[in-house]
């Protein structure tokens, strides 16, 4: 009886082993936990939770907005008290968005270019204006113009802190912060109607200070930026108690001791920048080396 042998599908060797391997890579894939997708498989579309926006964070920022957008209305109005105060609770608001957005997880890049934009608003854009329709009107060119050094110095801060983000020491600021830059302006203007001082009366202190605070925004002075302070840490009793304390003297006298405060701020990082030169500590914020960052930040 003749024998006919079966003839072998071509390529039938390759065909099994592709099979094989496939199968491998399945089992390999829910060993780990996730099921890997076949060669020929359409990319997957991103996840709409990473792209989407989060409204309790963003609140806080659109809040801040309004405070600074209220701030040039009420200097409009000449209610140079009721500006300030607005200033100073945008940066409540301010520190109180990113805090959130940390703590709920709702981190987003909309926020984070959100809230550039609110500061420029509140803490650029706000205090210039302020500043100029109390004093420095009178002074003519030399008054906007030093205005106008505040606004652009408070643009360009932001726009180096957003690109230097990543490579900057994270111990210390790089020029004085924006919030703390409007601190020192709105908290002047608002010491000195308390005292009932008239913005014409103090014009050329005013221009100093304005002038200070928008130069020193976009140098390269180091300010402490208490980021390495953990609030999850247990604490020493006295240090509830200095808390206490602060809460009251901020009460009783808000306007200038919340201006002495920032004054000092605003001076320290100069300090700090002679000292380091002096120890011969590097001076330069920018980091060479690349930072260990822990995991889940």
């Amino acid at each position: 009886m003749a024998i006919f042998h079966r003839r072998k599908a071509k390529g039938g060797a390759t065909s099994q082993s592709k099979l094989k391997f496939k199968g491998l890579k399945i089992r390999a894939g829910h060993a780990r936990g996730r099921q890997v997708p076949p060669a020929d498989a359409p990319p997957a579309r991103p996840s709409l939770r990473r792209r989407g926006i989060y409204l309790l964070p963003n609140a806080f920022t659109t809040a801040a907005l309004f405070c600074g957008f209220y701030a040039i209305v009420m200097a409009m109005n000449l209610k140079f008290d009721l500006a300030a105060i607005a200033i100073f609770i945008a940066m409540v608001l301010d520190g109180l968005d990113g805090r959130v957005a940390r703590l709920t997880h709702t981190q987003s890049e909309f926020g984070a270019q959100y809230d550039s934009l609110s500061d420029m608003v509140s803490f650029g854009a706000a205090p210039a204006l302020v500043v100029y329709e109390w004093a420095l009107h009178g002074l003519g060119k030399m008054g906007w113009l030093a205005a106008f050094v505040y606004c652009a110095g408070g643009a360009l801060r932001l726009a180096r802190f957003n690109t230097n983000i990543e490579v900057v020491d994270k111990r210390f600021f790089q020029g004085l912060p924006s919030p703390a830059a409007a601190a020192m302006v709105a908290g002047f203007i608002w010491v000195m109607d308390d005292l009932h001082f008239q913005g014409g009366d103090l014009q050329w202190i005013a221009w100093a200070i304005t002038l200070y605070a928008g130069l020193t925004m976009v140098s390269n002075v180091p300010f402490y930026s208490f980021k390495e302070i953990n609030f999850r840490k247990p604490v020493p009793f006295i240090a509830v108690f200095l808390i206490v304390l602060i809460y009251v003297t901020v009460s009783f006298d808000p306007s200038k001791t919340l201006f002495a405060v920032f004054t000092v701020y605003g001076l320290s990082g100069y300090i700090v920048y002679f000292w380091r030169l002096y120890k011969g500590t590097p001076v330069n914020l920018i980091q060479t080396k690349a930072e260990h960052r822990e995991e889940g930040h």
